[in-house]
């Protein structure tokens, strides 16, 4: 790099596999993604430890009654909103207890917010909207430069809440100013800067890990089957009648006799096949 020239940060470099992108049939693209997003899971590999104290921190903030609440900008912000709202329906639990905010408010979940990740004032002022002292709040911008995000990661430890960073920049900003950062060395994209592609599938990826394995620690499975979901549509009610045939040791009939009985309780209802 030249005199006085800052180097890009990782999210933003070329791939030198995909300088001729242009000149590639459709099945070479697509094995140069598919390579690319082979090596995903190893950058998450390489955060677990990270994870691994993030995923005891909301455990610990939500045992002391505070809440989670994700926060981020287009991909970013849209990932979080998609995890928290996933929380009430497959563990659960209340609608509150996870939130998902994203720069540029409901309308940006759908089409792209001009200049709303720049906003820093909106960014504190949403986190102090929304979280209070206890929560958990998870900041999520692949770059690390999304103001927006850090205003809010910086607002959130003003107001008392636990933060963690989940960013493909290490040294960035954002991870900085967390108290633990979640960094995924996922390497320059197959299109230069387009991050919603290995940078948001590794965020993907850790956001699952997160939120499940909370819920795991907290109780809300019981071992590998969704013992509190809610059974809101077809395919969950079947869900929760196999769930309680399988651990009461009973038909299917009687398995969804006895949800019926209990308002759609699997464990009320596993309890009672039992006591019977």
């Amino acid at each position: 790099m030249g005199r006085g020239v800052t180097e890009p940060p990782r999210t933003e470099r070329r791939n030198p596999k995909a300088s001729r992108l242009g000149s590639l049939t459709t099945r070479e693209v697509l094995d140069l993604m598919n390579e690319e997003d082979a090596t995903v899971p190893t950058a998450v590999r390489g955060a677990i430890g990270a994870i691994e104290r993030a995923v005891e921190a909301v455990v610990a903030a939500i045992q002391a009654g505070g809440r989670v609440r994700y926060v981020g900008a287009g991909t970013s912000g849209r990932l979080g909103v998609l995890d928290a709202s996933e929380w009430p329906p497959t563990f659960g639990v209340a609608p509150d207890l996870a939130r998902g905010i994203i720069a540029g408010g409901d309308r940006a979940f759908r089409e792209s917010v001009e200049g709303a990740e720049d906003d820093a004032a909106a960014g504190e002022r949403d986190i102090r909207a929304s979280a209070r002292p206890g929560d958990a709040v998870v900041g999520i911008s692949a770059s690390g430069r999304a103001p927006y995000v850090i205003a809010a990661m910086r607002a959130a430890r003003a107001v008392g809440a636990r933060t963690i960073a989940v960013t493909c920049e290490g040294s960035s900003e954002l991870a900085a100013a967390a108290e633990i950062a979640i960094a995924l060395d996922v390497g320059p994209e197959v299109v230069a800067g387009s991050s919603r592609l290995k940078g948001g599938t590794a965020t993907k990826l850790v956001l699952n890990m997160i939120s499940t394995a909370a819920m795991i620690r907290l109780g809300h499975t019981r071992d590998d089957l969704m013992a509190d979901l809610r059974a809101v549509n077809a395919k969950l009610r079947d869900r929760a009648i196999a769930i309680v045939s399988s651990e009461a040791g009973i038909p299917a009939a009687d398995a969804r006799a006895r949800l019926e009985r209990a308002d759609w309780d699997i464990r009320r209802a596993i309890s009672e096949a039992r006591k019977g």
